[in-house]
């Protein structure tokens, strides 16, 4: 892969099902952040304001729509392991969830999608130009919100990051509809749209706490392999979910003719006449073909090969926090790794 290569082999196992059930949720990771994250909203809220009514409007519904808050609640715990004691961290989470958000905004005007988090989707209330119009604000509001960080590191790599992101959409959009999508092609799509930011939200938290550049480089690191987990489970999650579970639409991937890794590996699987029934729909798009495209991707074990990677990846993660010492903000950043590969939404 040219920009990232996130695919390596995995290292210690990790704990099992049962075991997690016992363990932490999310929900757990936000109560035990909780106060932390308030002032993260309270950023977030303040710096949405706008004179002009839409912008307030449309911004506030994307925010408040029910998002994990997954991003910024890393930068969070990745500078609290390092013994950060300020308050710059909240300003980092606010600008990590705008850009976040601004490309939601984004996608979902491109993939013409009616439905997220189970509630209906900006473009689809307010219309696709306000949407864009509205994201591009948001990309703007999270560079001014940089500079008063005032570190040139901070702006460097929040810069790339959004650079990146937006040439894994144009790639994203070269792949559609083209059934001859590779395994790796498709994993850069995953590096530059995803797993990118999710490196960026764990790598500023060591930038700010100014640690070496070996614990930089593994939190940022740690990031690039959960952002790749937790795609991977997305992608599983459009072929074994229910909408009511994803808060989306089952199957919107293969409708809007997206060969997600379930898809390629069940082309490179399957026999002359499956290969040719997903080629077809992979081509046309639609949910016509989707039950005989869900048949086959469990005939030739897709969704099994897609969960082990993402699993190998969870692994990886935990791997690089060998970097950091000891503490309960570590123990959190595993249990969130883990996590990211056992969730049904």
């Amino acid at each position: 892969m040219s920009k990232a290569d996130p695919i390596k082999q995995p290292g210690a196992k990790l704990q099992s099902q049962k075991h997690l059930s016992e363990s932490m949720s999310f929900d757990d990771v936000m109560v035990l952040c909780q106060s932390d994250m308030q002032a993260v909203d309270q950023v977030i809220h303040q710096r949405l304001s706008s004179d002009v009514a839409l912008v307030n409007q449309l911004s506030h519904y994307i925010v408040n729509s029910g998002g994990k808050r997954l991003r910024p609640l890393l930068v969070l715990l990745s500078a609290k392991s390092f013994g950060y004691q300020g308050d710059m961290h909240h300003l980092l989470a606010a600008i990590i969830e705008f850009i976040h958000t601004a490309t939601l905004l984004h996608d979902d005007v491109v993939d013409e999608s009616d439905l997220r988090r189970g509630n209906e989707t900006a473009n689809a209330l307010f219309g696709n130009a306000a949407s864009v119009l509205v994201g591009d604000f948001l990309y703007s509001r999270a560079f001014e919100m940089m500079v008063d960080v005032d570190d040139m590191r901070v702006m460097k790599i929040l810069a790339t990051t959004t650079n990146i992101i937006a040439e894994g959409e144009v790639m994203q959009l070269m792949n559609v509809h083209d059934a001859k999508t590779t395994e790796q092609k498709y994993l850069e799509v995953i590096y530059c749209k995803t797993a990118k930011l999710f490196e960026a939200a764990t790598q500023l938290g060591a930038v700010l706490c100014q640690r070496s550049d070996e614990e930089i480089q593994a939190m940022a690191a740690y990031g690039r392999y959960l952002g790749t987990a937790f795609q991977l489970i997305d992608d599983v999650m459009d072929y074994s979910s229910n909408s009511e579970e994803m808060g989306k639409n089952v199957g919107d991937d293969l409708a809007e003719g997206k060969p997600t890794l379930p898809l390629i590996y069940a082309l490179q699987q399957g026999t002359p006449e499956q290969v040719m029934l997903i080629t077809s729909a992979i081509e046309k798009g639609g949910y016509d073909k989707i039950d005989e495209v869900q048949a086959i991707i469990q005939q030739t074990g897709a969704l099994q090969y897609t969960e082990e990677m993402a699993q190998q990846q969870a692994e990886l993660a935990i791997a690089e926090l060998a970097h950091l010492p000891e503490s309960d903000n570590r123990t959190m950043l595993e249990n969130i790794a883990r996590l990211s590969v056992h969730r049904s939404h």
